[in-house]
């Protein structure tokens, strides 16, 4: 791993030049060429009081108070800690002396978190990415707990991926379990891990829709509304639903200090360490068929592709190797055939769509062929995951979390300027802000696959400058031609682009 970031870790890399939204630095004084970069607070990590995460050149460094540093002390001389360590399951995080100086009175110790690739958000991943995240936080909790120790949060923003393996990365949240103390984070589990899930498995409603409106996950008479009755008493549906809908609904707690309650009437591990099995039971067998989507039998059905497929590879991976890219954007990946070719040569590529069943199926693929460099997001070019949180700066939108060196662009424009009427030059001016080198396709307005795309529209609703003379107008000044190559079987025409710089 090379990169990482989360909740207390919500850690983006540091901004791309381009962004336009930097976090705040926490370094006031003037840098000459010969000083480091100034070091940054990430702005997702305010929340827990007990310690900040800041990034200065590529490292991550944590803050710790006391009461943290005993905790951190505690947990690394635990056995099932440094094990998850060891097999990836935690991120790898040592105490450190060398750490550049981090304004706060408050703060003993500093420690240094190994990075993750990518940073992502729960309502950018798969069902069954969501799904993994969630049992790999109940088996943490489980290990701890027979440590005599907790996980004080239960949320998926604490989770990473390094491909297709997901990676607890909130060090913060283990703490120790003291005797009557409770899982305070059974509900924030429920909300961003179960109800998620239920809703998809159970109700067949997309669960992304809801996490990236409600970044505190769903309530449990949301989830209760949209259940049959039937579905409520499927497994786990009374106890984790309707029994907390009912008591959602009368208030109950209001102004109860329920830990002391708890810890009055005997609350014991030995329930916490129940109701974790239980849930893992109930996650486990909660399962999704995604079925077939517009676009999830594209590669299959469509016979150009497979036509086209070997000329494309043998373009992408000669470029692919000419740039030597270390991050790479696969723009509308589809069943990741392209990804994988990049991957080749790359260290890691997004494999961005907008179709959840064909990063669903490839999600899937990943984890029993691999490679491990490949990570499957849901992403809408048209209607990407904006800023969100705390001034829109808590959750940063993905171009303010990754900094691509190289793009592909197969087979999308037209999706985008027939599908979505974003014109052509919008398209290209989005293309060069990214300032890095890209392989783009040209679908021609006579292709059959835009023909398809217009079938239900007038020749005034679609934009009239997409023509390929057109295209090389809006890339002059900005991108530059250093290669191209038609695609065979028609007009598509593959081009190689480099920023003019």
């Amino acid at each position: 791993m090379w990169s990482t970031t989360s909740k207390m870790w919500t850690n983006q890399q540091v901004p791309h030049p381009r962004s336009t939204d930097p976090p705040p630095t926490v370094s006031t004084q003037p840098e000459s060429s010969s000083e480091p970069r100034p070091l940054a607070a990430n702005p997702g990590s305010f929340r827990d009081p007990g310690g900040q995460v800041f990034e200065r050149g590529g490292e991550i460094y944590r803050t710790l108070d006391q009461r943290s540093y005993d905790n951190w002390k505690l947990l690394s001389s635990k056995r099932f800690f440094t094990e998850a360590v060891d097999e990836g399951r935690i991120v790898r995080t040592v105490e450190t002396t060398d750490a550049p100086p981090i304004p706060g009175a408050e703060w003993v110790a500093v420690l240094h978190h190994e990075r993750i690739p990518v940073v992502s958000y729960p309502y950018e991943w798969t069902f069954s990415m969501l799904k993994d995240a969630a049992l790999l936080q109940l088996d943490l909790l489980s290990a701890a707990l027979a440590e005599d120790m907790i996980l004080k949060d239960s949320t998926p923003f604490n989770i990473q991926w390094d491909g297709h393996r997901p990676v607890f990365i909130d060090i913060g949240s283990f703490e120790p379990l003291e005797e009557g103390d409770v899982w305070v984070g059974y509900r924030q589990f429920a909300s961003l891990f179960l109800y998620p899930l239920m809703l998809t498995s159970r109700v067949g409603v997309p669960f992304q829709p809801w996490l990236r409106g409600q970044p505190e996950g769903l309530e449990a008479g949301q989830i209760n509304a949209m259940m049959t009755s039937r579905d409520r008493w499927k497994k786990g549906g009374l106890l984790h639903v309707s029994l907390p809908a009912r008591a959602e609904k009368k208030q109950h707690g209001a102004g109860r200090n329920v830990r002391s309650e708890m810890k009055e009437s005997g609350f014991s591990k030995a329930m916490i360490e129940n109701n974790v099995k239980g849930l893992h039971r109930i996650v486990s067998s909660l399962e999704w068929d995604p079925g077939t989507s517009r676009w999830s039998e594209y590669a299959s059905d469509c016979g150009h592709v497979s036509v086209q497929r070997e000329t494309k590879a043998e373009f992408v991976d000669g470029f692919v190797a000419e740039v030597a890219p270390s991050v790479v954007w696969d723009v509308g990946a589809n069943d990741g055939h392209f990804s994988r070719v990049a991957a080749r040569t790359a260290k890691y590529v997004l494999a961005l769509d907008a179709d959840e069943l064909v990063l669903e199926d490839l999600y899937r693929s990943l984890k029993k062929d691999g490679p491990n460099n490949v990570l499957p997001l849901l992403h809408d070019l048209a209607n990407p995951s904006p800023g969100l949180g705390w001034r829109g700066m808590e959750r940063p939108p993905l171009h303010a979390r990754s900094a691509p060196d190289l793009i592909l662009a197969l087979a999308v424009v037209h999706h985008l300027v027939i599908g979505r009427n974003v014109p052509l030059r919008a398209f290209v001016d989005w293309l060069a802000d990214l300032d890095c080198p890209a392989v783009f396709e040209f679908v021609p307005p006579d292709d059959p696959m835009v023909q398809a795309l217009t079938v239900n529209k007038k020749p005034h609703e679609i934009h009239r400058d997409y023509t390929e003379t057109n295209l090389r107008a809006y890339l002059e000044g900005r991108l530059e031609i250093v290669r191209e190559t038609p695609v065979p079987g028609g007009g598509r025409r593959l081009f190689a682009l480099r920023p003019i710089v």
